[in-house]
């Protein structure tokens, strides 16, 4: 079966697309990736959806309506990495453009927008979306999804691995070793991961950067320990997993206070940047010694955050036990990896296999997940 996966993530900058082939039986399966591409959003649209992220107040007309802008532009993003190749389905993450974790009593609540009744009358492929809603019903965070995917394609015969997606959040998927049989896969999210960089970035240049490419500005600097671990002292850090989080917690307003703690030390840009850069190494090196049943052999990291050389160099400082590599080195795209997610997700919906790992997201069991959507 050919299918595409989208999605676009926390850092909101632009859909990744990606089409693979899939063989094999749900529990046996195998991948490979046809073809990715890295669509942008409109510089308008992206405004209005960090805007609403951010916690602008909106008319559900208008939200309406930035629902079916995002759609067309997820749809566009499958037809663009269709091209002239035969396609089956579609697996559409969505943008998350609010996330609230479970508390005591209450269920948690997670919003994707761009609708997928929407994409799959534009595509005239059939579409699974709204991923969340199946894990948060059985009780779970609804977050993170990807851990299920990754044991199935990542596992290592003789290597614990942790594979850790930086997007603008952080999550990770813990792997032991297949040899120790039934041994617990767990995950969760870490904490920020470019979100807050951006951020940075993108004040101080006034908007005309959207990120440090290469973390070459950062890496110009030198981090301030004592502010590291001031905001590692969040009690985000010190909560048992299953967790997850998102920009409500780990964005602008967060931001601002470090801003203002890294005035107190007089801290210059390219010192402010290193600082965050070895925040986000810090954290996940933080959330691995306090949660992990051991430490890793290898930890293959994902997502925007892999090509950044500086965070992964401070990440291998941080965690000499193992080797840091890509998942590319697994065999799995490292840039496309959770659009590749988001394929097999759907791909398992329509087999009617269950999509989330209770370990990782606390539900109460496996649940199938997402919503299918015909064309007419």
């Amino acid at each position: 079966m050919r299918v595409i996966g989208l999605i676009s993530g926390t850092s909101v900058d632009g859909i990744d697309a990606a089409l693979i082939e899939i063989t094999g039986a749900p529990t046996e399966l195998s991948v490979r990736l046809i073809r990715g591409e890295t669509c942008d959003y409109p510089s308008a649209l992206q405004s209005r959806i960090l805007d609403l992220c951010h916690g602008a107040s909106l008319p559900l007309e208008e939200l309406a309506e930035l629902d079916d802008a995002i759609a067309q532009c997820f749809a566009e993003a499958a037809l663009q990495v269709q091209g002239d190749d035969r396609v089956d389905l579609i697996g559409s993450h969505g943008q998350t453009v609010f996330h609230r974790p479970r508390q005591a009593e209450r269920l948690a609540y997670s919003l994707q927008l761009g609708r997928g009744m929407a994409i799959a009358h534009h595509t005239g492929l059939p579409t699974v979306n709204n991923f969340r809603q199946g894990d948060i019903a059985a009780g779970g965070e609804g977050a993170p999804l990807a851990p299920a995917v990754d044991a199935a394609l990542l596992r290592h015969p003789k290597f614990n691995r942790c594979v850790q997606n930086i997007g603008g959040i952080g999550n990770v998927t813990y792997l032991p070793a297949q040899h120790r049989g039934d041994a617990a896969i767990v995950g969760w999210d870490t904490g920020p991961g470019n979100a807050l960089l951006d951020l940075a970035v993108q004040h101080l240049t006034d908007g005309t950067q959207r990120y440090d490419q290469d973390g070459a500005w950062a890496a110009q600097g030198t981090p301030c320990l004592e502010v590291v671990q001031r905001w590692l002292d969040h009690p985000y850090f010190r909560q048992t997993p299953p967790k997850s989080t998102g920009r409500e917690l780990f964005g602008q307003d967060f931001l601002n206070q470090c801003q203002q703690d890294a005035d107190d030390y007089a801290l210059t840009s390219v010192d402010f940047l290193a600082t965050l850069t070895e925040f986000t190494a810090l954290s996940i090196a933080d959330s691995y010694q306090r949660f992990l049943p051991q430490m890793p052999d290898e930890i293959l990291v994902c997502g925007g955050g892999n090509r950044n050389p500086y965070l992964c160099d401070r990440l291998r400082l941080a965690l000499p036990m193992a080797t840091v590599k890509t998942t590319s080195d697994a065999g799995l795209d490292a840039d496309f990896k959770e659009a590749i997610a988001f394929a097999v997700l759907a791909y398992w919906r329509m087999h009617q296999h269950p999509g989330n790992l209770p370990t990782v997201t606390g539900a109460d069991q496996p649940a199938l997940l997402g919503e299918i959507h015909l064309p007419a």
